[in-house]
């Protein structure tokens, strides 16, 4: 891979990442040297190790493909984590493009978005990205163009005139064919002999959604797979979706989710967290996902079998202290009601001493395997009651229950009108 990037020669190294919500702190204490949440370290971890990367390498850019941060408004210390670990891709003369996420953006139309400080104060080599826009070589300093799509609200692209008695469908699918026409104007105006990259904060049509995609379903704007498979880009930076994932496989160009920096919830316990190394150049590029060094999230479901070993069970079934060590842990235990007695949270506890979080979330059925669908007078039951004993069967928490729930009597209203 080479060191610089020359008209001749225009490859380059692009270390892109994503959706880092270094503000996320849902488990565990605070720190008592910092006074910042343990959870909000470990954030701050993966980003330094990204930063540490980028400029030991070094790389020749660097994308950032939105929602730096969970809250639209973020406390001045997280804005001072955030920009100190910027700052320093800043000082290492690294071209850096922050892209404006759904999570940095207020809904509020000329609010301040979360990242504006760098471009309100012009810091060397950091570039803003909170319009649709075209970045070419003489913004960027380098031989590459970049598209950049930030998340886009609909007011961004339709007056409140034209959305009037339209329904949202239409309205998303009227600004998704404007986005289309803008991004196809970028394309036609490109130089074929530079590299030339679409960064985008958003969703893209066939991919795979995380926990993250709870209430957002049918409500945004979805990228068609023919904007972002088009020959003429060399790579696609995705942000928003925080599995990490290749939408095109082995072909031209890559298009790629990065995937968040750090686990948000227990939907993500088994996904693996990173960001992504490029060579980009004209007509090829080449991709490497690098795992991040990341805390572990414990996730066991344990159905005893009898009354009669019911703890005996559960102990043995959970896991050794070595692996719960430091970890965010959850026990989802399912039994009869009638076993509640049995459970002794003490004993359970005992063995999570050592973790970071532990909770027991309990699934507790009125009679021994009772699951939807036996006979319990189901046709009695509303469509709602239904899901709800669904989303239990499955085994999601309270607040994801909730949201899901949420969601599907949105759904089920529209379907009878």
């Amino acid at each position: 891979m080479p060191k610089s990037p020359s008209e001749n020669n225009p490859s380059l190294r692009v270390l892109h990442f994503a959706d880092a919500h270094i503000d996320m702190a849902n488990y565990g204490r605070h720190d008592p040297n910092t006074a910042l949440p343990v959870r909000v370290m470990d954030f701050l971890k993966s980003l330094d190790q990204i930063v540490e990367f980028a400029v030991k390498e070094p790389v020749d850019l660097v994308i950032f493909a939105g929602d730096a941060y969970k809250d639209r408004n973020p406390q001045p210390t997280f804005q001072r984590e955030w920009g100190q670990r910027i700052m320093r891709l800043s000082q290492a003369g690294i071209p850096t493009i922050l892209l404006v996420g759904n999570h940095d953006k207020a809904p509020a139309a000329g609010r301040a978005t979360t990242v504006q400080e760098f471009s309100t104060l012009d810091v060397p080599h950091i570039h803003v990205a909170d319009t649709l826009a075209f970045m070419g070589p003489d913004q960027l300093g380098l031989p590459v163009q970049v598209i950049t799509v930030p998340w886009i609200s609909r007011s961004a692209l339709m007056s409140r005139e034209e959305s009037a008695g339209i329904s949202l469908g239409d309205v998303l699918e009227l600004i998704e064919s404007r986005l289309t026409r803008m991004i196809s104007n970028f394309l036609e105006n490109a130089d074929p002999s530079l590299p030339l990259i679409l960064a985008a904060h958003a969703s893209v049509l066939g991919a795979k959604y995380g926990s993250e995609r709870a209430v957002m379903l049918g409500h945004e704007l979805v990228l068609s797979e023919a904007v972002v498979r088009d020959k003429r880009l060399d790579y696609v930076a995705l942000g928003h979706i925080h599995k990490h994932q290749s939408l095109n496989g082995g072909k031209q160009p890559p298009i790629i989710y990065s995937g968040s920096i750090e686990r948000i919830d227990f939907g993500e316990a088994k996904e693996k967290k990173g960001f992504v190394m490029a060579e980009v150049s004209p007509g090829h590029s080449e991709w490497e996902f690098i795992s991040l060094k990341t805390r572990p999230f414990v996730d066991v479901f344990i159905e005893p079998e009898s009354a009669d070993d019911f703890m005996q069970y559960i102990m043995h079934h959970l896991p050794g202290e070595k692996v719960v060590a430091g970890a965010v842990c959850r026990i989802q235990l399912s039994y009869p009601r009638d076993w509640e007695p049995l459970v002794d949270e003490v004993a359970i506890a005992k063995r999570f001493k050592d973790s970071l979080s532990f909770q027991i979330l309990k699934h507790r059925h009125s009679e021994k395997r009772s699951r939807l669908g036996d006979t319990v007078a189901v046709e009695e039951l509303r469509p709602e009651e239904l899901l709800m004993q669904y989303w239990q069967t499955i085994g999601l928490d309270e607040e994801e229950s909730k949201a899901m729930q949420i969601l599907a009597t949105e759904v089920l209203g529209q379907a009878v009108t």
